[in-house]
């Protein structure tokens, strides 16, 4: 199996997936970031396609940012400025060739995150 990577956004304090949140994707090594993908959340909270697909997979570190402010404005949850998460990061590694989903679970005071299926 080769691997690759999924993620999707679900709004917790309004019960349903996070359409039209921009995210983006980061290969990190040592202190470097190198911008590897950008995606937008569709109605179902998910990415079109696989943010990093099995043919660009590589074991290493990444970070997924998640650019919420925009959605929480948008959807009426907040009008703080500065928004309290406005961007989400979450970086994490991937150690094998496998298929890796790493979700957000998104309110305007906090989020939580796992490694998926």
């Amino acid at each position: 199996m080769s691997g690759y990577l999924t993620t999707h956004v679900l709004d917790t304090a309004l019960g349903r997936p996070a359409e039209g949140i921009a995210i983006a994707l980061y290969r990190v090594s040592g202190n470097s970031h190198r911008k590897i993908a950008e995606a937008v959340t569709n109605g179902d909270g998910r990415t079109d396609t696989p943010i990093l697909p099995e043919k660009e997979f590589a074991t290493g570190t990444y970070e997924l940012v998640f650019f919420t402010g925009d959605y929480l404005r948008r959807t009426g949850q907040t009008t703080e400025d500065p928004l309290f998460l406005d961007q989400v990061p979450i970086r994490f590694g991937m150690a094998e060739q496998a298929h890796y989903h790493v979700p957000l679970l998104l309110s305007p005071y906090g989020y939580s995150t796992y490694r998926g299926s």
